[in-house]
């Protein structure tokens, strides 16, 4: 079966450096938290707002480690709407498991936060 782990994060600067950091950041706390292992990943997409432009957040997963140079990966813009998020990154991983739909542990740092508070996790869940 396949399921979408869900993640975003936001960052303060539109610099390389940041994009790759908070990307990473937000990658590996999805890992962790819904036990991945790239071999079970099918394709990660990433998405950012319009005014992330200084680097590609891509990058970050071949920081992971040398398993994670094979998984596709493809940036792309967000669709832009008024009043939304600003400097937001969104990552859609989608990846082979059993863990039922409820149980995947939709991951989101900084800013983000505000996107889907009904997701986030519960202390001592």
């Amino acid at each position: 079966m396949t399921r979408g782990v869900r993640g975003a994060t936001t960052i303060q600067e539109n610099n390389a450096e940041e994009i790759v950091l908070q990307t990473k950041n937000l990658v590996k706390d999805m890992v962790d938290q819904n036990n991945i292992r790239s071999n079970d990943v099918s394709h990660v997409f990433i998405s950012v707002t319009k005014d992330v432009t200084a680097g590609f957040p891509a990058k970050a997963l071949r920081q992971i480690d040398d398993s994670w140079k094979y998984v596709p990966v493809m940036c792309m813009t967000e669709i832009d709407v008024p009043n939304s998020l600003t400097k937001c990154i969104r990552v859609m991983m989608v990846i082979r498991t059993d863990t039922p739909q409820q149980k995947i542990h939709h991951v989101f740092h900084n800013n983000a936060v505000k996107l889907r508070p009904d997701l986030l996790q519960k202390e001592g869940e």
